[in-house]
């Protein structure tokens, strides 16, 4: 009996140009390629299962453990090109090497990878949520009531409007809760700092204790206008990497240059690796130096010194 095709199977027919041939039910001897192709047949449904319990045996026992999908991929990567170089009983070639001899038989791979995911297009609520799977994902908040793709993977959720993509999310297999990402809402919380506290997006959000120092800083110098440069900061973070800002923030506090430009100053001097210039009547708050105009008896004194 011949399965039904979904469109997602459709669609990867037609990206990469093969022919289906679907195994029976309790059909084992079924062979995966029909004969016209010239291939030789894996050896039906039985062998590809088994290679299948083999990978499992040999390369997740004891089970692997990683921090992401792609970690896995990689090590799955590694223990396939090393099978590779195995030559099996019977055999004169490497695995690598007959497989290089099929290949000579088939299309060369397309351009770009096929997609492996499902795509719909919704709209943006007023919240900047967009939902897909009973889970709602957070957008920036420039993209409020605007259409936009969902295309949602094994292991994430891309958000995309027009070519652009605005939005990368773990994805979540939870029932009705909401994934945020910070970043979507720093924009607008510029504008209302007042509700920089109870905002749901931050909830949780855990920073280096060196920004909770700065904004204690900047509130107690500028009041309501601390609170501003301090979400300006968190805005580098748009750009640049956590390490990158903490950096700077380490930098600042130890200087006492307790403010956005300063932050943003040192942090793009430490990543062109430049010495930092600051200009001190920015920071009007700080002692200014006192320096004496050197004579030339300073010399004088210096030499002697250096002879006595």
């Amino acid at each position: 009996m011949r399965l039904g095709k979904t469109r997602a199977f459709s669609e990867l027919q037609s990206h990469y140009l093969f022919a289906d041939k679907f195994g029976r039910p309790a059909k084992g001897n079924d062979k995966p390629w029909p004969p016209r192709t010239g291939l030789r047949p894996w050896g039906g449904k039985g062998k590809v299962e088994g290679l299948v319990g083999y990978a499992r045996r040999n390369f997740m026992v004891p089970i692997p453990h990683f921090n992401s999908w792609e970690e896995f991929n990689a090590h799955l990567e590694v223990q396939c090109r090393k099978r590779r170089e195995r030559r099996l009983r019977g055999h004169t070639e490497t695995i690598g090497e007959r497989f290089e001899r099929d290949r000579a038989a088939m299309l060369p791979l397309p351009a770009t990878p096929y997609e492996a995911c499902e795509k719909i297009t919704v709209r943006v609520t007023s919240l900047s949520l967009v939902r897909y799977r009973g889970n709602d994902y957070s957008v920036p908040t420039e993209y409020g009531h605007r259409q936009v793709l969902v295309k949602g993977y094994v292991h994430e959720v891309v958000i995309a409007c027009a070519s652009e993509v605005i939005a990368r999310h773990k994805r979540s297999y939870e029932r009705e809760t909401v994934v945020f990402d910070p970043l979507h809402y720093l924009a607008l919380l510029e504008q209302k700092t007042r509700a920089l506290d109870q905002a749901a997006p931050l909830a949780g959000w855990k920073l280096p204790d060196c920004f909770a120092e700065l904004r204690r800083l900047l509130e107690a110098r500028l009041k309501k206008h601390g609170s501003r440069e301090y979400v300006q900061v968190l805005r580098l973070m748009e750009t640049f990497d956590l390490s990158e800002v903490s950096h700077a923030i380490e930098d600042a506090l130890q200087l006492g240059t307790i403010s956005f430009d300063a932050v943003r100053h040192l942090m793009l001097c430490r990543i062109e690796r430049r010495p930092p210039r600051l200009d001190m009547q920015n920071y009007p708050h700080l002692p200014l130096p006192q320096v004496h105009t050197t004579q030339a008896a300073d010399y004088m004194s210096l030499l002697v010194e250096v002879c006595a």
